[in-house]
């Protein structure tokens, strides 16, 4: 049975029934642009590229978190187009179930704006993520306006995180900064340096080879005898 239509039938029962423990598969529709796309895989990747030898946090994107306090499945549940929960599992999730994973919720959530989208993430997500996720870092990215915000819970309270010299905003939750970079929402490390992708690592060791070469030719040493 599909997840709608699973949602039709359970819409129906008495609200004394209580779900046992399920696999549960997200509920999120298709990414909205390609843009949007883009943008999450750049996250996800460059995190845990960075990340790679870590062994104790979550991070996805468009995966339904549910969270009724009942343990319905039918009900109080959100999907965040970016989120990392740290001090966990990595193993892999058809979904983020609150209660079979301690209660945990996000430490860090990321909305990518768009026109349908963006009086929610800025109204109503917002507070979800204030009050009942109490998710202490919280962002959102515009890919098209390049809109980007971010907030940091203190005292219960969502509070606008400052900008540093270059306009990157801390995420205490990540230990980085994100900002934008070319057209981008990317991670820097706390001197300020762009955290690379796996491909642009690879391309930036490429080039410094080629520079490396273009010396030794210079010096009359051809780089394949060495």
């Amino acid at each position: 049975m599909s997840l709608a239509k699973d949602l039709e039938t359970t819409a129906d029962l008495p609200k004394d029934v209580i779900f046992p423990p399920s696999d549960l598969y997200s509920n999120e529709p298709p990414w909205e642009t390609h843009l949007h796309l883009l943008q999450i895989l750049l996250l996800l990747n460059c995190l845990n590229w960075w990340w790679r030898d870590r062994q104790d946090y979550f991070a996805t994107g468009n995966l339904t978190i549910y969270y009724s306090p009942d343990q319905r499945k039918s009900e109080d549940f959100r999907g965040p187009d970016f989120f990392v929960v740290l001090g966990t599992d990595p193993k892999p999730r058809k979904s983020w179930v609150v209660w079979e994973e301690n209660g945990k919720y996000p430490n860090l959530i990321i909305e990518i704006l768009s026109d349908s989208t963006a009086a929610t993430d800025r109204g109503l997500k917002k507070q979800i993520y204030q009050e009942i996720f109490r998710t202490p870092d919280y962002f959102w990215f515009d890919p098209d306006r390049l809109e980007f915000a971010g907030f940091h819970l203190v005292d219960g309270q969502y509070q606008p995180i400052e900008p540093n010299s270059q306009g990157l905003l801390w995420s205490h939750q990540l230990q980085l900064y994100l900002g934008i970079h070319s057209g981008k929402l990317r991670y820097f490390t706390s001197e300020g340096q762009l955290v690379l992708s796996p491909e642009e690592e690879v391309q930036q060791l490429a080039q410094k080879s080629e520079r490396l070469a273009a010396k030794l030719r210079e010096l009359n040493i051809v780089p394949d005898t060495i």
